[in-house]
């Protein structure tokens, strides 16, 4: 047999190995996503639902031995972490949640570097659930060159010294993890601005673009005929 007659072979093998890939490949990143969450929730209650389980385990052997298994530990504490964060949830809409954040915030803020830390995120996150006024919350910036754009979000706009023009804080989530980015300053007639909402730019940044509208802008908004 020559050696051309086996290229069909190869061929077909390469189309089997790509559909396969394909197939699992939303299936694997679905399950990193999962996994990194389970993993997070979990690691924040361990400390002190381990400890609890075993005692409890050791003093029931017969009965609750089973509670010494490493994935029933980091599910009680995944679900006990859920449970703080839904509690602490519906604390928060109530007059006494509200007051009890207040000493909180007042008492970390007199913290050192605590204070920093604290006060820009949720500065951050409470700039994120209102519009910036002068543009769009989702917006899209030249970068890391004209010819190509970047998600990004607006944080607050701001005024150049001395000539008085619009300038925007424009934060840039990397993929697929939208918690690390970069920080632009951007003129804000240089923006591209879109009807986006928050959570569909997360949806595109953390799915790599798959998750999308069918269309989108990419001339920026003065030089459009």
């Amino acid at each position: 047999m020559s050696p051309d007659s086996h290229a069909p072979q190869r061929a077909s093998l390469q189309r089997l190995f790509l559909t396969g890939l394909l197939t699992l490949l939303p299936i694997w990143l679905t399950w990193v996503v999962i996994k990194f969450v389970f993993v997070l929730l979990s690691s924040i209650s361990a400390p002190w639902v381990v400890p609890i389980s075993e005692n409890i385990a050791d003093s029931f052997p017969t009965y609750m031995g089973w509670g010494k298994a490493l994935w029933v530990q980091n599910t009680i504490a995944m679900v006990a972490t859920l449970l703080v964060i839904l509690g602490v949830g519906v604390l928060a809409r109530r007059v006494i949640g509200q007051r009890l954040l207040g000493w909180f915030e007042a008492f970390m803020a007199r913290v050192p570097l605590a204070n920093l830390v604290y006060t820009s995120v949720r500065k951050l996150l409470d700039i994120l659930q209102t519009k910036p006024g002068s543009t769009q919350r989702v917006v899209l910036i030249d970068f890391p060159h004209r010819e190509m754009k970047a998600i990004g979000l607006v944080t607050r706009v701001l005024k150049e010294e001395g000539t008085g023009r619009e300038l925007a804080a424009v934060y840039v989530p990397t993929t697929p993890n939208p918690t690390s980015g970069y920080l632009e300053v951007v003129p804000v007639e240089l923006l591209t601005p879109t009807d986006w909402t928050v959570d569909q730019a997360m949806g595109f940044i953390i799915s790599g673009g798959a998750v999308a509208p069918e269309t989108m802008p990419f001339t920026r908004a003065g030089e459009r005929q």
